[in-house]
């Protein structure tokens, strides 16, 4: 998937990737894509909910090993 911006969020746990991410989105104009990559379990949630919470898209969600690699449009 093509992405604009690029989020290494590996080795940080709860609520961190959230927030790297709020702030790395703050820095995009509407329609730009962030590529995330976390390795906290819980991050899966977490990113589910906070694109409803704030209605950036969540455009997919995917497990690699023990990585998550997620991809947010900005609104």
């Amino acid at each position: 998937m093509q992405f604009d911006k690029e989020l290494d969020a590996r080795g940080l746990n709860c609520p961190l990737p959230i927030l790297r991410t709020k702030k790395a989105l703050t820095d995009m104009t509407t329609g730009q894509v962030l590529k995330i990559m976390a390795t906290d379990a819980g991050s899966v949630k977490d990113f589910q909910a906070f694109s409803r919470q704030t209605g950036n898209d969540l455009l997919s969600s995917e497990t690699v090993e023990k990585e998550f690699i997620f991809f947010m449009k900005k609104k």
